[in-house]
């Protein structure tokens, strides 16, 4: 895996020469802090239920912003041709760069720990749901980052790319919404596709097998897609 941590130290660099990512990080870190102040100053509850309840669509915009240049940017440069001549397989270029992208999403999440500290230091705080949204949260980025990268290397526009990641990661995140239009023998299914359900079981602390394969089986099939869209582009 030594081509994937090449791969990965580069676009982890890369991520905070953009100035890109410091508006996205500003983005996200002024939405998180709305849905949780609003709820710990307006309604005097010291928990952190209704920032992970908007964690889903927040990420639905965010994380795509995050992967759109990843692929996109380098097949627009031609720096995608330099990359394929060098000793990596597409495996480990989609893999370092998932790993980059997941990377800068923990660390963008790390200063809303703040918001569990200051619950904690006012309130009486159930710290279960609190490790539990955080995990669901990297599981829920996981996901989202795959299919971004899958939207990023179907083109060379990164709008495009953002557009295309936004709305599939859009369309998971209000599948549950949505059920009224599936027929009843169908219903089971079609309501296991939807993120939102499975995020918010593991957010509050229930961790189910069925939840953590949903979000596996979705990196690795995105993972895998991007992997073989690369390798026709090679």
């Amino acid at each position: 895996m030594s081509g994937a941590l090449t791969v990965f130290k580069k676009e982890l660099r890369g991520f905070f020469f953009s100035p890109i990512a410091y508006i996205v990080i500003t983005t996200f870190l002024l939405l998180s802090g709305w849905f949780f102040f609003s709820t710990f100053f307006l309604y005097n509850q010291a928990e952190l239920r209704s920032f992970f309840s908007q964690l889903p669509i927040t990420f639905a915009f965010i994380v795509p912003a995050v992967t759109m240049r990843l692929f996109s940017e380098e097949l627009n440069s031609g720096s995608f041709e330099l990359l394929s001549t060098l000793p990596v397989t597409p495996c480990q270029i989609v893999v370092g760069k998932f790993l980059a992208a997941l990377t800068f999403i923990a660390l963008m999440l790390l200063p809303t720990i703040t918001y569990a500290l200051s619950a904690a230091a006012l309130g009486d705080l159930d710290w279960g749901p609190v490790f539990g949204g955080y995990c669901g949260a990297l599981l829920l980025a996981g996901a989202y980052t795959g299919v971004g990268l899958l939207a990023s290397s179907l083109t060379k526009n990164q709008i495009v790319a953002f557009i295309i990641g936004m709305a599939i990661c859009f369309m998971l995140t209000i599948f549950e919404r949505m059920l009224f239009f599936v027929p009843e023998s169908l219903l089971a299914i079609f309501a296991y596709l939807g993120s939102t359900t499975h995020f918010q079981n593991i957010s509050r602390g229930i961790i189910d097998t069925r939840d953590l394969l949903y979000f596996l089986s979705i990196i690795f099939i995105a993972l895998y897609a991007t992997t073989f869209v690369l390798r026709e582009k090679r």
